[in-house]
């Protein structure tokens, strides 16, 4: 099997979270600048094996795209283009920050560190790639 990877995707960072080779866990890889995506996606897909990309698609309470999909949907026409083996998903992900926000306190984190929001940008990344692997579960 090959890995999945998260990207929660922003104008000036980018989350990323990856699963195992058996597709079971979802933990936080790395929070990069915006700019850095592509140069980062050719060179770990150089070095993993990568089934399915599942980028996060901000969506308001009404069900529809959040103003937010105007520099999302860009991005996600280019990855089909660079890598158009690679199976791309979108999945859902509204109150991500607020459950990783959640989870940092959950977890005793200072509130200075709390307000790191490149954790909160991996964090966020992971929860989309956990509630993905969740749904695809319940699906079988």
């Amino acid at each position: 099997m090959a890995r999945i990877l998260s990207i929660d995707y922003g104008r000036k960072r980018v989350g990323l979270a990856v699963t195992d080779i058996q597709q079971i866990i979802a933990t936080r890889l790395a929070t990069i600048p915006a700019h850095t995506i592509w140069d980062f996606l050719t060179e770990y897909f150089k070095k993993e094996k990568v089934e399915i990309v599942v980028v996060g698609y901000p969506k308001q309470m009404n069900n529809e795209a959040s103003e937010a999909v105007r520099y999302i949907n860009p991005f996600l026409k280019k990855f089909q283009i660079q890598y158009p083996d690679i199976q791309l998903e979108i999945h859902d992900e509204r109150f991500t920050s607020k459950m990783a926000f959640q989870a940092m306190i959950e977890g005793g984190l200072r509130k200075q560190k709390r307000q790191d929001k490149a954790l909160i940008d991996g964090i966020s990344a992971t929860i989309i790639l956990q509630s993905y692997l969740e749904q695809k579960r319940n699906k079988l």
